[in-house]
C-alpha cells in the first residue's frame, strides 16, 4: 500500500514539474514573439520613413523641374511677343514710307499733267520740279531716319535681353544657394536632436544659428541690389527725327 502512494507522489511531481517546464516554454516563446514582433515594427517603421524622405525628396525635384519649364516657357513667349512688336513697327514704318512716297509721287505727276496743258507755264513746271526733287530728297531722309530709329530700337531689345538673362542668372544662383542652406540646417536639426552631450549641442546650435543669419541674408537679395553697369545715367543723345515721326526715340 505504501509503495502505491510514493509511486502516486512522484507522479504527481512528475506532473507537476511537466506543467512547470510547459509554462517557462510558453512564456519564453511569447517573449520571443513579442520581440520579434518589435523588430518587425521597428524595421517597417524605418522602411516608411525612408519611402517618406524618398518620396519628399522626388516630389520637391519634380517642384524644381516643373519651376524651370515653367521660367523657360515664359522667357520664349516674352521674347516672341517682343520679336513680334519690333517686326510689326518696322513693317508700318516701310508701309508708311511707300504711302508717303506713292501719294507725293502722284501729286506731283497730276502737278506735271496740269503744266504739260499749259506750255506758257514754264516757270510753275520748274518750280513743281524742284519740289519734287525735294520731296525726293526728303524721302531718302525720311528711310535713313527710319532705318536709324530701327537700328536704336533693336539695340535696346539686346540690351534687354541680356539684363534678363543676367537677372535671370542672379535668380538662379541666389535660390541653388538658399536650398543649399535650408538642407544644411535640416541636417544640423537631425544632429543636434540626436547629440549625446552639451558641448557637441552648443556646437551645433550655434552653426545652426550661423546658417539660419546666413539664410536670412541670402532671402533678403544678398544685402541688397547691385548697381546697374556702368552707374547713373547716360547723357540723351542729340534728337535727329523728322517732326511727327511715330518711331522716334526722342519721344
Amino acid at each position: 500500500m505504501s509503495e502505491q502512494k510514493e509511486s502516486s507522489v512522484l507522479f504527481s511531481l512528475k506532473e507537476l514539474m511537466n506543467l512547470e517546464e510547459d509554462r517557462i516554454k510558453q512564456e519564453e516563446d511569447t517573449r520571443a514573439a513579442q520581440a520579434a514582433a518589435a523588430e518587425r515594427a521597428r524595421l517597417d517603421a524605418e522602411r516608411q520613413a525612408r519611402e517618406a524622405e524618398e518620396a519628399r525628396i522626388r516630389a520637391e525635384e519634380e517642384r524644381r523641374r516643373s519651376e524651370e519649364s515653367r521660367a523657360r516657357e515664359e522667357a520664349t513667349r516674352l521674347d516672341a511677343i517682343r520679336q513680334g512688336e519690333v517686326e510689326r513697327a518696322r513693317v508700318d514704318a516701310e508701309q508708311r514710307a511707300r504711302m508717303e512716297a506713292m501719294a507725293s509721287q502722284q501729286k506731283h505727276e497730276a502737278q506735271l499733267a496740269a503744266i504739260n496743258q499749259d506750255k506758257s507755264k514754264t516757270k510753275l513746271r520748274n518750280i513743281l520740279i524742284a519740289g519734287a526733287i525735294a520731296v525726293v530728297a526728303i524721302g531718302s531722309v525720311s528711310g535713313v531716319l527710319i532705318k536709324k530709329n530701327l537700328d536704336e530700337a533693336e539695340a535696346r531689345e539686346v540690351a534687354a535681353k541680356a539684363e534678363a538673362a543676367r537677372q535671370k542668372g542672379e535668380a538662379e544662383k541666389l535660390k541653388a544657394q538658399i536650398e543649399e542652406s535650408e538642407k544644411r540646417q535640416s541636417a544640423l536639426n537631425q544632429q543636434l536632436a540626436s547629440a549625446k552631450d552639451e558641448a557637441t549641442r552648443l556646437a551645433l546650435q550655434k552653426q545652426l544659428d550661423e546658417e539660419q543669419e546666413k539664410s536670412k541674408q541670402l532671402k533678403r537679395g544678398g544685402g541688397g541690389a547691385r548697381p546697374a553697369a556702368g552707374g547713373g545715367d547716360k547723357p540723351k543723345a542729340a534728337c535727329n527725327c523728322t517732326p511727327g515721326d511715330p518711331l522716334c526715340s526722342c519721344l
